[in-house]
């Protein structure tokens, strides 16, 4: 076999095994997810997408379970995520920033971290949790990133 062909089959071996691992957990967030019962959408990006919906308040607020995980040394991460301001509408100015940085400090699980337009509370968590720590993470990712958006937009309930 020439080196061509060794080097191809290596690479889709390579890329079977990271896809088959991709789908294994994406089907241990639907397991979880279902096991305590949370309805859910899977995104164009494969992200569980989770609407929260708080009646008394009037207020919905996304959150996402990532469909895949990255790995760092033995850990293997997974992101829960939830947006809570678009940074150009909403005036997230350096002030602000800052401000976000100090309440990250302060926050127990999670930071705020902007990706594109858009700040995010995200709460990185070694993918080995149950069914119950997901969701409770999911909880306090919703809980915090809507207290974010009221404070920054006021009575604005777009995320």
């Amino acid at each position: 076999m020439n080196t061509f062909r060794k080097t191809a089959a290596c690479l889709m071996a390579v890329a079977m095994a990271f896809t088959a691992t991709q789908a294994a957990a994406d089907e241990s967030v639907a397991r979880r997810l279902d096991a305590r019962g949370i309805k859910y959408e899977v995104d164009a990006d494969g992200d569980y997408k989770v609407t929260y919906n708080y009646e008394k308040e009037g207020r919905t607020q996304l959150v996402f379970v990532s469909g895949r995980t990255e790995e760092i040394g033995e850990f293997r991460v997974r992101e829960v995520f939830a947006p809570a301001a678009r940074i150009e509408s909403d005036g997230v100015d350096g002030a602000r920033a800052l401000k976000l940085m100090a309440h990250s400090r302060q926050l127990k699980l999670g930071a705020w971290e902007i990706l594109g337009d858009v700040l995010y509370l995200v709460i990185k968590l070694p993918d080995n949790l149950s069914a119950e720590q997901l969701e409770q993470a999911m909880d306090i990712a919703a809980e915090t990133a809507d207290d974010m958006e009221i404070e920054i937009s006021g009575d604005a309930d777009n995320l």
